[in-house]
């Protein structure tokens, strides 16, 4: 029904930088937001950044002003810009998708595989 394919984790060192895509496909008949998140030690997932279709952006306190999250509403893709990463920055990174579909009420949540993210000191 829906995929989303993320691309662009890696091993980096400190202070590098990383950018993390997701690409949407299937059944959409709109976006109302998207995000990134990483798995919580309590076992749930805990949201790194978040954009609404709008443009609206949210970020964890630990991110702000070193990450930065866009998206083409056009490509249905959304993007995380990591700047300046720090080691305590690794996890596996995992997109979420807040989507209308075409012929169903309501929106639905749909996540991707997730990709790793490694800083190294």
């Amino acid at each position: 029904q829906v995929q989303l394919v993320e691309s662009g984790g890696g091993l980096v060192q400190a202070g590098g930088s990383l950018r993390l895509s997701c690409a949407a496909s299937g059944s959409i008949g709109a976006i109302n937001a998207m995000g990134w998140y990483i798995q919580s030690p309590e076992g749930g997932r805990d949201m790194v950044a978040r954009v609404l279709s709008a443009g609206d952006t949210a970020y964890a306190d630990s991110v702000e002003g070193r990450f930065a999250i866009s998206i083409d509403i056009g490509k249905n893709t959304v993007y995380l810009q990591m700047n300046d990463l720090k080691p305590e920055d690794t996890n596996i990174y995992y997109c979420l998708a807040d989507l209308y579909l075409t012929g169903k009420s309501g929106s639905h949540d749909f996540w991707g595989q997730g990709t790793q993210v490694t800083v190294s000191s």
